[in-house]
């Protein structure tokens, strides 16, 4: 496309909206997330000499376009719901304003990044409302679909709440608190279950979190009692105790007895193993004496809806509004802004999709500019600003929109203004297209 942009001298600024077009199974929110790497991949986008001998090896290239792609950058602007934000099916996340190459040569990855992370967003912020409150640590890096997406896991889930990963890399780039505790291979490389236990406390006397499960998890709890109570003649005191198998309900019952019965009170309870926001609300619900959770490969893939039907569409170029008018893809033409309206309670209520150049006296404008020119706009808040952000816009969204399964929608509408828009733009696409044709 590109390439033939070129060649009619197509250089014309151009717009295109970033949005998700429907809700997948049980959703009934979006977390963004993402934007920081977009804006990265914006700042230092170019072609050097390897990618343009590469695309001359093709064959498909003429030299003409593979010289000026030498000298390509971003040049435009983006608008955007600000990370850690709320917002709803049909609405921009993201929009893009630059020469119409430029806008079209970042729309992969752009796509890619802030669907990835929004959607793990989302899934994490899902496992934060089952929890009610207990702590939950990331523990998807060994099933994610890569070492990127691991990252951005670690990432996009403390944005929405999760205290900490155990993703080192992420923990260093990010800041994020570092977790982690043993494997089974630990305990049975040694000759006995309590050695290895023994040898864990006293390497980690301020972290220690047994894990019980390897033979049998009453047993290990009562090798755990005995480890604690050496820690305790230390001066110590054990952190934890994990459940990694089995009915994390009965055996969590089972494990606090156990515990209480030796005055361990202070020796929290941690479950992982197979666990998302469907398990983390039934074990809330039954009353699961469990104070931690570790949350991996389900959220890390968010498998119970892995992707989502987000598209990024022209919707005006050259100053003139365009839509697309395909079967079920139907898109909103020109750039466009979004307002939220809050209810007495200070509540969301209703959004309103309009044009950018609209104003709404009851509603706050969600889409901020975050880069002109090529250059971002401000200074990027911090990952803690980003997570109080989210904290925030949760807060202010009604339990009835984040039930985990079939939540109520929330209201969008689309403005007066922006209607007759699509209206005109639709007839006069028809006019020029369609019946043309016919």
């Amino acid at each position: 496309m590109a390439q033939a942009y070129f060649r009619q001298r197509m250089f014309t600024p151009a717009t295109f909206s970033l949005f998700v077009r429907s809700y997948p199974p049980n959703r009934g929110y979006f977390v963004a997330a993402g934007l920081e790497d977009v804006l990265d991949y914006l700042t230092s986008l170019s072609f050097g000499d390897r990618a343009v001998e590469y695309l001359r090896s093709t064959g498909i290239f003429g030299d003409d376009f593979l010289e000026y792609l030498r000298g390509v950058s971003f040049t435009g602007s983006v608008r955007a719901f600000p990370e850690g934000g709320l917002f709803f099916a049909d609405e921009p996340v993201v929009e893009v304003t630059a020469p119409i190459i430029e806008a079209q040569l970042v729309e992969t990855y752009i796509i890619n990044q802030v669907n990835l992370q929004s959607m793990l967003a989302t899934k994490a912020a899902r496992c934060g409302w089952a929890a009610q409150g207990r702590g939950i640590a990331d523990f998807a890096s060994r099933r994610t679909q890569g070492t990127d997406a691991a990252v951005k896991m670690a990432r996009a889930s403390y944005i929405a709440g999760f205290q900490s990963t155990s993703n080192v890399l992420a923990a260093s780039e990010y800041g994020i608190p570092p977790a982690g505790t043993m494997a089974h291979s630990f305990i049975s490389s040694f000759p006995s279950e309590i050695e290895a236990f023994r040898a864990y406390a006293e390497a980690f006397p301020s972290r220690t979190v047994l894990l019980l499960d390897t033979y049998d998890t009453v047993a290990g709890a009562w090798n755990a009692v005995k480890i604690a109570k050496e820690m305790e003649a230390r001066g110590d005191r054990m952190v934890g105790v994990r459940l990694d198998s089995g009915d994390f309900d009965q055996l969590s019952r089972q494990v606090r007895v156990v515990l209480d019965s030796a005055g361990l009170r202070y020796v929290n309870i941690l479950a992982s193993g197979g666990l998302d926001e469907y398990e983390l609300d039934s074990l809330v619900q039954a009353g699961a004496p469990i104070d931690q959770f570790g949350v991996g490969t389900k959220a890390g893939v968010s498998a119970d809806a892995p992707w989502s039907d987000m598209a990024y569409k022209l919707v005006c170029f050259d100053q003139r509004p365009v839509m697309k008018l395909s079967t079920g893809k139907v898109s909103l033409p020109g750039a466009k802004q979004v307002f939220r309206i809050r209810g007495d309670d200070g509540r969301f209520a209703e959004d309103v999709i309009a044009l950018q150049d609209e104003m709404h006296a009851c509603g706050e404008p969600m889409m901020q500019q975050v880069m002109s020119g090529g250059v971002p706009t401000g200074l990027s808040p911090s990952l803690e600003e980003v997570r109080q952000r989210f904290g925030n816009h949760f807060q202010a969204l009604d339990p009835r929109f984040k039930i985990l399964h079939r939540p109520a929608r929330f209201p969008v509408s689309v403005s007066p203004r922006l209607k007759r828009l699509a209206a005109e733009v639709k007839k006069e696409a028809i006019a020029a297209n369609v019946s043309a044709a016919c």
